[in-house]
């Protein structure tokens, strides 16, 4: 029956003389969602809405369940569109769409009609009036609850008339590409998947590095943080993923440092590479999953040290969450069942049996220098020989070595 989608935003629309540049955002974001799905859409707006129609027959399902997944989107609404041939036949239209959509007439209902077009003939009040009592009339079991109606009947009178009373939630939150641009430290774990589904949702561009350990972490673990990627580009578009070798580094650390405080030093040099990534790449902040106390390198002083060797603003999305509604939201956006598969990254393998809670800045930058040697040239080795991967859903194209 559906033949197109009216598509409805909110923080977009207090955007001011910015609004179009948002609007057009959202519309590039729909058609890139829709570009797999078996159809032809037209997508376009008009003022307040954004619409899709399908020139022919389209995978509805997959439509609906691919624009869920756009930031910007608040709610999705399945419409019966009409040219405006009067009021008699408008009113027909809506019996036999209640009678079409609804098997079971057993509901309490409200007419809202709204006259974005103001030369329509019958004022809105008036046009409630006479379509319920017109619906009344047809199908008796109906009744009308002003209040609390269980189905809401939704008439918009625009260039064209639109009939809805189906209405899905959206992903809110604002489109791909007006907020920024950010490099997220992505794991294998639970949390940073959702810290870069949480930025992104706020319109951030993402990017994000990957710290590898062969031959202590597997390729499998590789493949699951690219599998983790590909998820939250389901929702943040295309991510450019760059894979670094860590290993060398951890081993030299391990050598030189005390191991109490490996996780932090490690953590340090991390934050360093993702850094020179991000301004490689033109990102303006860099993005990680830590939330306080989870963890001994997510305490208030471990992340105040963390912190110290970064210049660019690091975004921490969770930092107030617990593990629970981590967890919760992981579930949600449908990267939990990979997050926890059993395959270690590098964090893991080296972590220290007693690893400092509240590390002294100075005696940790004291204990670096024992690094001077040989650090400088493998953060180097480990930026330039870093892997590039382009993944935009199950679309995954490794772009090359940076040699």
């Amino acid at each position: 029956m559906f033949q197109a989608f009216l598509i409805k935003y909110a923080e977009i629309a207090i955007k001011g003389k910015n609004r179009n540049i948002f609007e057009d955002a959202l519309l590039k974001q729909i058609r890139r969602s829709l570009k797999d799905i078996d159809g032809s859409f037209n997508v376009f707006k008009t003022r307040g809405r954004v619409h899709v129609e399908a020139d022919g027959p389209f995978d509805y399902d997959g439509a609906l369940e691919k624009l869920q997944k756009v930031f910007g989107i608040t709610s999705i609404c399945p419409v019966k569109v009409l040219e405006d041939e009067g009021f008699e036949k408008l009113t027909d239209e809506i019996i036999s769409y209640v009678d079409e959509v609804y098997a079971d007439k057993n509901f309490s209902f409200k007419m809202h009609a709204r006259r974005a077009r103001k030369d329509y003939p019958i004022e809105s009040m008036d046009m409630n009036a006479r379509v319920g009592e017109k619906l009344l009339e047809k199908f008796p079991t109906l009744t009308v609850d002003v209040h609390d109606p269980e189905v809401m009947i939704n008439v918009e009178i625009r260039e064209k008339i639109f009939i809805y009373s189906i209405i899905y939630p959206g992903a809110g939150g604002m489109p791909i590409g007006t907020g920024g641009k950010a490099m997220v430290l992505l794991s294998g774990g639970i949390d940073s998947p959702v810290a870069a589904h949480m930025i992104a949702k706020r319109g951030v561009v993402l990017n994000a590095v990957y710290f590898h350990a062969p031959p202590y972490t597997s390729d499998r673990a590789r493949q699951k943080v690219v599998d983790l990627a590909s998820q939250v580009s389901n929702y943040a578009g295309a991510i450019w993923l760059h894979v670094v070798n860590f290993t060398e580094i951890q081993k030299y650390i391990y050598e030189k440092c005390p191991h109490e405080e490996l996780t932090i030093i490690m953590r340090r040099y991390m934050m360093r590479i993702a850094e020179q990534i991000a301004e490689k790449t033109d990102c303006q902040a860099l993005v990680t999953g830590e939330s306080i106390g989870q963890v001994a390198s997510q305490t208030i002083s471990s992340l105040t040290v963390t912190n110290e060797v970064c210049s660019m603003p690091v975004f921490r999305p969770l930092i107030g969450f617990d593990k629970q509604e981590i967890i919760e939201r992981a579930e949600k956006i449908g990267t939990f069942e990979t997050s926890i598969l059993p395959f270690e990254d590098c964090c893991t393998i080296w972590v220290a049996k007693h690893p400092v809670t509240h590390p002294d800045a100075k005696r940790i930058r004291r204990h670096e220098l024992f690094l001077n040697d040989e650090i400088d040239r493998m953060v180097a080795d480990a930026v330039e020989g870093r892997i590039i991967m382009k993944v935009d859903g199950d679309d995954v194209k490794t772009v090359g070595v940076e040699i």
